[in-house]
């Protein structure tokens, strides 16, 4: 029975496993969400007043304007923060596991909007895969056929999904930004002739304090965090309701959302615009103990995003939609808590450009707004497919949730549309430029899956080599690093034309995610074996979710030879299912004739229905019954005592002489300088140099 530390390393929080958990666990990530997540949500004070009554509207602040945003702030958050993300978003989990790639994950699974190539019908099989739910109605059939019948709708949705998490990561450069300077900008209120270059010259400090913090680790930061919120918290509550029982008992009118209408008719265009930046605003005597704890507080307010899109890029990456970077999981008791040193770095420098670029909290102000917004109504266009899709509802229900709400963010879009010009262009760059990559990268990497599908070696041409594969086969289990589930890889054809000898076990080894978040380690691997028997070859797919570890600890080459083992010593004694049929199974996926096959092993007949066994592997090295071990297990053992060597094909993509240029930029360019520079295959796998052979090849997009 494992702790339950060890069931967060192997599956993660989620609803199921969180009810496991201790106490003492919960009430740890509790406190710990008050420096991450509430951080976020109540530093907003500190800027967004100020770009509220920005321009022509600072002329309209009278007590019948500020009522009506107080009454859009207050009817903002109950309608959008409460009803919908809280009661409706936060239903739509996928195992636990929230945001729009989440949100995307639920809709491929129940859709098969999948954007990775080499998926199978035996990963359904996967526990965290359920797609059971209610009954399947005649909508969401008819949405499921219409997505299936237009595959440029899927990519749209695809690029859809894109731009909302692109403009999620935009708000993890703005967030900081204008949180910290918003907060150092307030100094100016009691030292007037501080030049506006000293306070950008403090918040840059600030700014690079916060991001050296970050290797430290969420959970490190969160326990230094979370007691600077809760002073923050109650300064900010203490000062309302000193202000309001002193000056204005009367603002609890704004809570009624005829002032809204009233706003907006007494301001006209301007109030309009202005609602790209509502949100409550804050005035205090204490001045500078209140400084200090804002600026902190503003610090803190940045962790949730910049937190957030470390999680966002790792679940990219694992997508194939982000070129692979450096994960660092920070805990070793809370799994999810991750830190990626490029992309912490990266952000550094961009809010750092932005911080000294701008200078002005009211611009900052106007491409947050555009950024939060965006996100928002990408998030309510998704539940309204999920509702149809998974929860299976009537269209009528979702269509009315995607006019409510999406209507309330359309005009907040619009306010903040206008602004553009003002400061608004900054997301839009940086989600362009994300998405950039993001589509670039993908579009590579499913072009790299189909030249090795197009060029895989014919299992017929294996079979014609006779068991000695043409060539001679020394000790040793030689470990083939392939995209491919099914045949026999490109790279492989190269050592059976051009080299003299090979090992004696082959295993052709995949690795892939599965569009799920967490995979259960006795789900990890799936044997199976590829040719007849005397050839000892095999294949190992090796699954994750888009948020398990990758990491270096894990016992890789110990659990594979167990896991071949197991399969043959299970092929062979288990009674219950027919051994054979799982190489003729196999076999038929590698385009090779099963009746040629049955002079070889007579015992093959038709069934290929399971074409490989997923197996419980507990990195243990010996047999769990008490009878010694085949012939055939023991030559593995000796196999793997010789050495194990890696074998990785390094595939570089090039454009057609006949592409356009924009794609020749793309390919030749772009996607090159990632592929150079992003983490190389062997220093994910973990594989060590001296065993290291790879393998280049050139193919044309």
């Amino acid at each position: 029975m494992n702790s339950p530390s060890e069931e967060f390393l192997e599956q993660g929080i989620s609803q199921q496993n969180l009810r496991k958990a201790s106490c003492l666990t919960v009430v740890t990530l509790a406190y710990q969400s008050l420096g991450v997540v509430y951080g976020d949500l109540s530093t907003s004070p500190l800027y967004v007043y100020k770009t509220t009554f920005s321009g022509k509207l600072s002329l309209h602040e009278n007590d019948e304007e500020i009522y009506g945003v107080l009454s859009f702030i207050f009817w903002t958050f109950t309608l959008i923060a409460l009803f919908k993300y809280i009661l409706i978003v936060m239903s739509a989990d996928d195992n636990g596991e929230g945001g729009t790639f989440a949100l995307y994950s639920l809709l491929c699974r129940h859709a098969r909007l999948s954007i990775l190539p080499n998926q199978q019908a035996a990963d359904e099989k996967v526990s965290a895969y359920v797609t059971h739910g209610p009954t399947e109605t005649w909508q969401s059939s008819a949405l499921k056929s219409f997505l299936e019948k237009h595959p440029s709708f899927s990519k749209g949705l695809f690029i859809f999904v894109l731009l909302g998490t692109c403009m999620a990561i935009g708000d993890g450069v703005l967030t900081p930004t204008i949180s910290v300077l918003s907060a150092v900008s307030g100094v100016k209120l009691k030292i007037t002739g501080l030049h506006e270059n000293y306070v950008v010259l403090i918040s840059c400090i600030i700014i690079v304090g916060l991001f050296s913090l970050q290797h430290h680790g969420t959970s490190r930061v969160a326990f230094m965090f979370a007691p600077i919120v809760a002073a923050w918290l109650l300064c900010i509550s203490s000062i309302g309701i000193y202000n309001i029982v002193r000056w204005n008992p009367h603002i609890f009118h704004a809570l009624s959302p005829v002032y809204m209408l009233k706003f907006l008719k007494s301001t006209g265009t301007e109030g309009w615009i202005s609602l790209g930046g509502v949100v409550l605003s804050i005035t205090e005597a204490v001045f500078w103990p209140v400084f200090i704890v804002a600026t902190l507080a503003a610090v803190v307010g940045s962790q949730a995003v910049i937190s957030a899109t470390f999680s966002i890029i790792s679940q990219c990456c694992a997508l194939n939609c982000f070129p692979c970077v450096k994960i660092i999981h920070t805990s070793s008791k809370i799994y999810g808590q991750i830190y990626i040193p490029e992309v912490n770095w990266i952000l550094m420098c961009l809010c750092l450009a932005v911080t000294i670029g701008l200078k002005d909290t009211n611009m900052m102000g106007h491409a947050y707004g555009l950024a939060v917004t965006t996100v928002m109504f990408v998030t309510t266009c998704l539940m309204a497919l999920v509702m149809i899709i998974v929860w299976k509802q009537s269209i009528t229900i979702a269509v009315a949730f995607l006019v409510f709400f999406g209507s309330m963010e359309l005009l907040y879009i619009s306010a903040s549309v206008y602004k553009v010009p003002e400061g608004g262009w900054i997301p839009l760059v940086l989600s362009f430029i994300f998405m950039a990559v993001m589509y670039i990268w993908n579009y590579g990497m499913i072009k790299k899956h189909e030249f090795d599908v197009e060029n895989k070696v014919s299992m017929n041409r294996i079979v014609a080599l006779g068991p000695s594969l043409g060539m001679v086969r020394v000790p040793g289990i030689g470990l083939i690093y392939t995209n491919l589930v099914t045949g026999v890889p490109a790279v492989f054809g190269h050592f059976v034309t051009n080299l003299p000898a090979f090992h004696q076990v082959l295993v052709f080894v995949c690795v892939k995610s599965i569009q799920v978040p967490y995979i259960n380690e006795k789900e990890r691997l799936v044997i199976s074996r590829v040719g007849p028997k005397e050839y000892c070859m095999f294949r190992c797919i090796v699954r994750y979710g888009y948020k398990d570890l990758q990491q270096e600890n894990y016992d890789f080459e110990n659990k594979l030879v167990s896991g071949i083992i197991q399969f043959v010593e299970a092929e062979e004694d288990n009674t219950d299912y027919k051994p054979t049929s799982l190489a003729c199974g196999e076999l038929g996926n590698l385009d090779f004739d099963a009746e040629d096959h049955t002079s070889t092993n007579s015992k093959c007949r038709g069934n290929t229905e399971q074409s490989s066994a997923i197996l419980e592997t507990k990195g243990g090295m010996g047999h769990s019954g008490s009878s010694p071990l085949k012939a055939e297990s023991l030559e593995i053992l000796r196999a793997k005592e010789s050495g194990v060597a890696f074998i990785l094909g390094h595939s570089y993509a090039k454009a057609k002489k006949s592409s356009s240029i924009l794609k020749k930029f793309a390919i030749n360019v772009v996607y090159a300088f990632l592929s150079k520079n992003c983490r190389e295959p062997d220093v994910v796998l973990n594989v060590p140099h001296t065993s290291l052979l790879e393998v280049g090849m050139i193919y044309y997009v």
